[in-house]
């Protein structure tokens, strides 16, 4: 079947399982806020914490995660970590998945859409 489809290209199981365990830690709510703070610009927990809801400890704890799988990174200044998205890969996954979100909430089919930038509006 494959050679009838001369230019498919599967990605490795590596890719594959990187890619998934990606989009798996960012299937939680607070860690999708926490990213977009952090694509605002660098940030520590405690500011981290106000701006999503949550609290400091819990965001520490997705922080971790979140620097294990690469999608952010820290700095060190004196005794405080400041924190931002690791990469514009990063920006790219979330603002495309925002995109899709808003698209679905109101009713737009994918393949017709207009893209546009994700508003940051809550409901």
């Amino acid at each position: 079947m494959r050679s009838s489809l001369p230019d498919f290209d599967m990605p490795s199981d590596e890719q594959v399982h990187l890619a998934a365990e990606s989009l798996r830690l960012l299937s939680d709510p607070t860690r999708i806020k926490v990213l977009w703070v952090l694509l605002q610009g660098e940030s520590s927990v405690a500011c981290l914490a106000e701006l999503a809801g949550a609290a400091p400890t819990a965001v520490s704890q997705h922080l971790a995660k979140l620097r294990l799988a690469g999608l952010v990174k820290g700095r060190r200044e004196g005794t405080f970590v400041y924190y931002s998205a690791a990469d514009d890969h990063v920006r790219a996954l979330l603002t495309q998945a925002l995109y899709h979100a808003d698209h679905v909430d109101r009713g737009i089919p994918g393949e017709h859409a207009k893209q546009h930038r994700p508003t940051g509006r809550t409901k």
